[in-house]
């Protein structure tokens, strides 16, 4: 399958997704939140009285990265490896909650593919794996810019 192909594809989800949901910011949420509930205590702190209106904007976000990670994969790269390492070091927001919401956005937009789209189902399996490759490089970013992360890595 061409990139054209996959950029359809990836269109198709996402325009499915807002039909069926409208705006996937609460259900992304509660599903972040279920998941890593510490999370959001930091989204109130850091929301200073305006939490949802932070939540969306991280949820904005992570759609940009879902949809230009395969368009412009280089450019998704440096933003994840300049913003995981200031939201760790700076907000005190982990890896994990900050994987855990772009995979929380994923799993929403996914689960409204029908059964029966395979193609649509392989272009987020890649838009996962290309994440996935670069949260991998952002642990080791972490892991080599604190010496007792990297002591326990």
């Amino acid at each position: 399958m061409d990139r054209a192909q996959k950029l359809e594809l990836l269109d198709r989800s996402l325009t499915r997704a807002a039909d069926a949901i409208g705006d996937i910011t609460p259900v992304v949420m509660a599903r972040y939140y279920a998941r890593h509930p510490d999370a959001a205590a930091s989204f109130e702190r850091h929301g200073m009285g305006r939490t949802s209106a932070l939540e969306h904007e991280m949820v904005d976000n992570c759609l940009y990265c879902l949809m230009y990670c395969l368009e412009r994969p280089t450019e998704i790269e440096i933003l994840l490896e300049n913003s995981v390492p200031h939201h760790q070091f700076t907000l005190q927001v982990s890896f994990d909650w900050y994987r855990g919401l772009v995979d929380a956005t994923i799993d929403v937009i996914a689960e409204s593919i029908p059964a029966d789209a395979a193609d649509e189902r392989q272009v987020w399996d890649e838009i996962r794996s290309v994440l996935g490759g670069v949260f991998t490089g952002c642990r080791g970013l972490l892991a080599g810019a604190n010496p007792i992360a990297a002591a326990s890595a």
